[in-house]
């Protein structure tokens, strides 16, 4: 009997950053950024975005929530047919520089494509973590 269950829905990565742990905050908590350093964005603001999608560009709904003492960066995406989607995040300070991590959770996509899906975006995640600790460190 073929087993479903897919062990993990989720893959947490993060990456250490040598800056200031207030510039990192100020830099990721800022939905206008979002385009410079994922892929996912081509634009966004604080109420919108629009989404880079295999089938071409998506408006979507963008909520950034965010705590500078707690050091969290959450967005809520809201998808035209009313889906939701998450993401959460998380700077820790680390002396003089900061630690970015990032939990990536499962795209919404039939159950015997999960695993393919998620393996694709833990790759682009971690691409796309070296592309902010670059743009933070070399500007």
């Amino acid at each position: 009997m073929k087993n479903n269950m897919l062990k993990n829905n989720f893959d947490v990565q993060s990456i250490g950053i040598n800056l200031d742990y207030k510039k990192v905050f100020e830099f990721i908590a800022n939905p206008q950024n979002l385009p410079l350093w994922t892929n996912a964005f081509s634009k966004a603001d604080e109420s919108s975005a629009v989404m880079a999608t295999p089938m071409g560009e998506m408006s979507i709904g963008l909520k950034t929530i965010s705590s500078k003492e707690a050091g969290n960066i959450d967005w809520i995406m809201t998808m035209p047919d009313g889906s939701v989607g998450k993401a959460y995040s998380r700077i820790s300070q680390n002396g003089d520089s900061s630690i970015y991590s990032f939990v990536l959770l499962a795209p919404p996509v039939p159950l015997e494509q999960l695993e393919g899906a998620l393996s694709s975006q833990m790759l682009i995640l971690a691409e796309e973590l070296k592309k902010l600790k670059n743009i933070l460190e070399n500007n």
